[in-house]
């Protein structure tokens, strides 16, 4: 391909979001378990020192730790930073201050939100209490912040329910991702129904997607090349198991198919059979979505299917694997 002229890189917002589920163990379990009690639960270390939020080992002698020890919900500011501009998902939409918190019993400090109306209002050393969630859950966030204050306000809370085992986090990442010149001209080349491949020089691998530079050499992959949409899978995997978010029905198959004049697998769907046929060597198509679908990505190929070719032989692509 004619490359005379480089163009101009393409970039777009891009946004991740997720729900994280983890099982918690015991002793963040007791923590969050506490929390939905609105008491505050720590754990003393081998040295005597009460740590709060409690962490499973010791850090001076990675033994685990299970003296648990409950602290109060006031405390004072061991030192604070102040946010004059929130970010979304943050504890307020206002600006606060976000605080080591020493509370009191325990030896080291816990990092949450403080509600003051100015960093005026903001010192080392000062008085601060927990103001608490009217609805409690088990989670952090039972501690809406942390306000000016000596004595605790806490209402008791009758401890009921199974411990917390689970937690689920939201996660929401935004931003913007700029593609290299290499990215473009692939990028650009999806939106023409085009896959575009790149390599160093006539003797260099082929990569698909083009890489900024070649890993083993470190030089540029200039010399781009038009790929068939015709591949061979080099390995596959059956996903049985169903998943938050999946968009096919299990089973089905994610293979790593070689495309014709490549020399690096990309991972995509092979659909159009039975999973249990999909196999090795197994010679396949892209399907590619309507037209007016089209935009600049992969996603324009909808997956890959059987194209009728006799099975490649295992010497071409037992490189690759």
């Amino acid at each position: 391909m004619d490359t005379s002229t480089a163009p101009d890189v393409l970039s777009a917002p891009l946004r991740a979001r997720f729900d994280y589920t983890r099982s918690v163990g015991p002793t963040i379990g007791r923590f969050l378990t506490g929390l939905r009690s609105r008491k505050v639960v720590g754990v003393r270390g081998t040295d005597g020192r009460v740590l709060v939020p409690p962490p499973e080992y010791d850090p001076v002698t990675s033994l685990p730790l299970t003296e648990f020890v409950d602290v109060a919900d006031t405390g004072v500011v061991a030192s604070w930073t102040w946010v004059r501009e929130p970010l979304p998902g943050q504890p307020f939409d206002r600006p606060f201050a976000w605080a080591l918190i020493q509370l009191d019993g325990a030896d080291s400090s816990m990092l949450h939100a403080v509600d003051v109306a100015g960093p005026d209002q903001m010192r080392t050393g000062m008085r601060v209490r927990a103001r608490w969630a009217e609805q409690t859950e088990g989670t952090i966030k039972d501690i809406v912040c942390f306000e000016p204050g000596e004595q605790s306000t806490a209402e008791p809370v009758t401890e009921s329910g199974e411990p917390v085992t689970m937690i689920v986090t939201p996660v929401d990442l935004s931003y913007k991702h700029t593609a290299s010149p290499q990215e473009t001209v692939y990028l650009r080349g999806l939106a023409e129904g085009k896959l575009i491949g790149a390599r160093t020089d006539a003797d260099g691998k082929v990569y698909f997607p083009p890489r900024g530079a070649n890993p083993t050499d470190g030089r540029p992959t200039d010399d781009f090349i038009e790929l068939s949409d015709h591949g061979t899978i080099t390995t596959f995997c059956i996903v049985n198991v169903p998943f938050l978010g999946q968009r096919i029905k299990p089973p089905y198959v994610a293979a790593y198919v070689l495309l014709d004049g490549a020399d690096i697998p990309v991972l995509h769907l092979v659909l159009g059979c039975e999973a249990s046929e999909v196999r090795m060597g197994m010679r396949v198509k892209a399907v590619w979505k309507p037209r007016e679908e089209w935009g600049h990505g992969l996603e324009n190929v909808d997956h890959f299917e059987p194209s009728g070719e006799p099975d490649a032989d295992y010497e071409t692509y037992k490189h690759h694997l």
